[in-house]
Parts: structure tokens; sequence; C-alpha cells
């Protein structure tokens, strides 16, 4: 009786693995693929802007014999005597009324035949509106003939005026 529980045990075992294997899957070949990127995380929005730096622009040129205590041509004119002491007003603004502009603010004054007569030039620091004044003259007096002023802002000229001197 021994022997037939051997047996019977065998065989259940032998009975119970090939179960076991004719139930299992097959396996197939894996295929490997490269892991799936996975979706960005939504961008986080982008900054603001930063606000554009403020700049400033020459609105105007008036040319005169006098100036008053504003920096402003009293009466513009573009005839002159040789003897007259010329001045160019300068108006300037900036985009933002309350930021500070740091400029460089230029006249370059030149007889009809191309002769600089005089160049000038400013620093300054721009807030709102205001004026620059530049002048020239001469103790001798000036040659009579047609003139011209360039102003410039920050080495680019932005505005000229004609001017004669009789």
């Amino acid at each position: 009786m021994i022997r037939n529980r051997l047996h019977l045990a065998v065989a259940a075992a032998l009975v119970a693995s090939l179960a076991l294997v004719g139930c299992k899957k097959k396996e197939e070949a894996a295929v490997v693929s490269p892991p799936a990127t996975e979706p960005a995380a939504p961008a986080a929005p982008a900054p603001a802007p930063a606000p554009a730096a403020a700049s400033a622009t020459v609105t105007s040129v008036d040319l005169g014999t006098q100036v008053g205590a504003d920096k402003k041509v009293t009466a513009a004119t573009s005839t002159f005597k040789p003897t007259d002491t010329i001045h160019a007003s300068v108006a300037t603004s900036t985009s933002d009324p309350m930021a500070s502009v740091p400029a460089r603010l230029g006249a370059k004054w030149t007889f009809q035949d191309g002769q600089t007569v005089k160049e000038d030039s400013a620093d300054a620091t721009l807030t709102g509106t205001g004026n620059t004044t530049f002048s020239i003259n001469s103790p001798n007096g000036f040659p009579t003939g047609r003139y011209k002023v360039e102003i410039s802002l920050n080495g680019a000229v932005v505005q000229t005026r004609e001017f004669e001197v009789k």
C-alpha cells in the first residue's frame, strides 16, 4: 500500500505540473519601445513682459535771440543780424512723464558751405517735458548767409532748422 501511495503521489504531482504548464500563457517576445515621453506639464504662464524702458524724444526746436527762465525762446525767428546771439530751444518729452531718462543732446551749427561753426552737447536727465538751450554768437559778427542747426539725441540727428543771417 505504501507503494501505491507513492505512485499515486508522483502521478498527482506529474498531473499537477502538466496542468500548470498547459494553462500557462505563452510569453511573446516583448518589443522594447522607448518609454513614452510624458506630456509636458502645462507650461507656467510666461512672465508679464517687463515694462518698456522709458524713452525721450525731441518734440520741437525754436530759434530766437532771447530765452526766458523756462529756457523757451521768447520770440521765434529764422532771420538774424550778424551781431545777434542765436539761441536754439530744444523741447523734449519722455514716454513716461514720471521716468528719468538719461540722454545726450547735441547741436551742430553749420554755415551754407558746410563749414562747422560750433558743435555743442549736453548730458541731461530728462523727465516729462522740458527745454534745453544751445547758443552761438560771434564777437566779430557772423558772415551773412544761410546757416543750419542739427539737433541730435543720443548721437542721432532728430531735427534740423535753417536760418539766415542778414
